[in-house]
């Protein structure tokens, strides 16, 4: 994987200056990582948005079917479906106007991490939020 993915200056600044995070796959099920993740954020005082196609509530957040019918800004889009399906979501994070994307560990797909490069918003992959926040102190 490309360095340029996992560049500290984007990861520093995207966890300390976003305001909303999207989580692709965040349904209400605490057993899964990608809860644990957005509650971690959530705790961090970001705005997390439960992005499923059930569209349910979830740690008190309205859920959205998809990225582009989340209304307002998103500053980061946290991919938290396997690899062979990132790049749908990281092609709707682009279509929405997202300023970010997250492909968290294990999650690796450099053509769509290019395509988000290349529309102008910071990619980070194959990196966990919650390491690389207690990295930060």
């Amino acid at each position: 994987m490309a360095d340029e993915f996992a560049d500290q200056d984007v990861i520093r600044r995207l966890l300390k200056e976003s305001g909303t995070w999207a989580f692709v796959g965040l349904a209400d099920n605490p057993a899964r990582e990608v809860y644990n993740q957005a509650r971690l954020m959530q705790q961090r005082g970001k705005r997390i948005v439960p992005v499923h196609p059930d569209a349910r509530e979830v740690l008190g957040e309205q859920g959205y079917a998809s990225i582009t019918d989340v209304p307002g800004e998103v500053d980061v889009v946290g991919v938290y479906r396997r690899a062979e399906y990132a790049g749908q979501a990281v092609d709707e994070a682009i279509a929405a106007g997202a300023k970010a994307v997250w492909l968290p560990l294990d999650v690796v797909d450099e053509a769509a991490a290019r395509r988000a490069k290349d529309a102008g918003l910071d990619v980070v992959m194959d990196r966990c939020p919650a390491v690389e926040w207690a990295r930060r102190g």
